[in-house]
């Protein structure tokens, strides 16, 4: 396969990647409110709140999507904000027990998906797939850097 090749696939490969629902034709969440959530439950769990704009650090997105949808699971009764009691300035999102539930619902959901996956491609290639795309990711990671180090070298070289 030539280089161009690879990169082509993949970039479509990710594509591909990106486009997997886990969550098709039961969500109540989408996968960005999915991972608001998830967020905010992993703050929750370690004693401590979260704002919007760690939020949207988080997920990649501005701050004024993050307020799009937290105002839109506010009117659902999914999430809240809470002002400091500190800084008035700052509202900390917090969930509701609905929240809880439906994200829950969509976990056990995407379980069964990725159970009945492994339960097909079997447990050896799938713990084999995970490892082959850990090592890519360092080797990518390892050659990026190689390539930047080598690009400011020569910019030294040139001047």
């Amino acid at each position: 396969m030539e280089i161009n090749e690879y990169l082509v696939k993949l970039f479509q490969t990710i594509k591909d990647m990106e486009e997997l629902n886990l969550f098709a034709d039961t969500a109540k969440l989408s996968k960005t409110e999915f991972r608001l959530i998830r967020e905010v439950l992993l703050e929750r769990e370690k004693g401590r709140g979260i704002i919007s704009s760690e939020l949207a650090r988080r997920l990649g997105i501005t701050r004024s999507a993050v307020s799009q949808i937290v105002t839109k699971l506010e009117k659902q009764g999914t999430v809240q904000r809470v002002a400091s009691p500190t800084d008035r300035k700052i509202a900390y999102i917090c969930l509701s027990d609905r929240a809880m539930a439906i994200f829950e619902g969509q976990c056990a959901h995407a379980n069964e998906i990725i159970g009945g996956v492994v339960e097909e491609l079997g447990e050896e290639k799938m713990k084999a797939l995970i490892a082959a795309y850990d090592e890519f990711l360092e080797v990518f990671a390892r050659v990026r850097r190689r390539r930047l180090e080598e690009g400011a070298t020569d910019r030294k070289e040139e001047s």
